[in-house]
């Protein structure tokens, strides 16, 4: 009997040290110093808006990469964005529907993650910027083609509410 007590005290503590211990705030990331650590990524649950001055970008097939045109995009998002320094935003990572829901997820994660820190290199502040990966949940284009399946791959830069 004291064998299973021990055991089942032994697993409730491996339980409890594995818990969660606290969420992710946007825009958390400055230390006691005032600098910002950009290693930390905030993840936006909230509600979001479309902000036509920030501009759309795609990606190649199971790529995360920033293309030479997707690198332009985000130069003049992120100029808008210098220029509106209390505009706080999320952005979204999306993919096509190809592939598994827990690869996609990780996919438009790496997407939102490396536009978010091209942001942060060209002087946008980390802590106005947090992501959210979508995978293949939201498409732009709900068709099953590749034309669609381009259009579906895709990071999104849009207001916090």
């Amino acid at each position: 009997m004291k064998k299973i007590l021990l055991l089942a005290m032994f697993g409730v503590l491996v339980f409890a040290a594995g818990c969660k211990k606290g969420d992710v705030q946007p825009g958390s990331g400055a230390d006691s110093s005032g600098t910002v650590d950009t290693s930390v990524e905030p993840t936006y649950r909230g509600e979001t808006e479309t902000n036509p001055n920030l501009k759309t970008i795609r990606f190649d097939f199971d790529k995360s990469e920033l293309s030479a045109s997707a690198i332009e995009t985000l130069k003049d998002n992120a100029k808008w964005l210098l220029k509106n320094p209390k505009v706080n935003i999320v952005v979204e990572g999306h993919t096509d529907e190809r592939g598994t829901t827990e690869y996609n997820l990780t996919l438009a994660q790496r997407r939102a993650s490396t536009v978010r820190q091209y942001y942060i290199q060209l002087g946008v502040a980390g802590n106005r910027i947090a992501t959210i990966s979508y995978g293949e949940e939201k498409p732009a284009n709900p068709a099953s083609n590749e034309a669609a399946w381009s259009e579906n791959r895709r990071s999104e830069s849009k207001n916090q509410k």
